[in-house]
């Protein structure tokens, strides 16, 4: 299976869709498989990026580099 690499702003953009269709009610898996990734990279996500902001991801990208 091919692996698809996501910019740092598309998985806060993803995380941030997930959080508004959750507080929708929706349920959480099936939240995941709507923006097309498995649970464990959502979770590995929002580990990683929890409430950054996209100009906060850039620099922390930045200085990992």
């Amino acid at each position: 299976m091919a692996q698809k690499k996501h910019k740092p702003q598309e998985i806060i953009g993803k995380l941030r869709q997930v959080d508004v269709l959750v507080s929708q009610g929706r349920p959480v898996t099936e939240v995941i498989r709507a923006i097309g990734v498995t649970a464990f990279t959502y979770y590995r996500w929002r580990k990683e990026f929890g409430r950054l902001k996209s100009d906060q991801v850039k620099r922390l990208k930045e200085l990992e580099r």
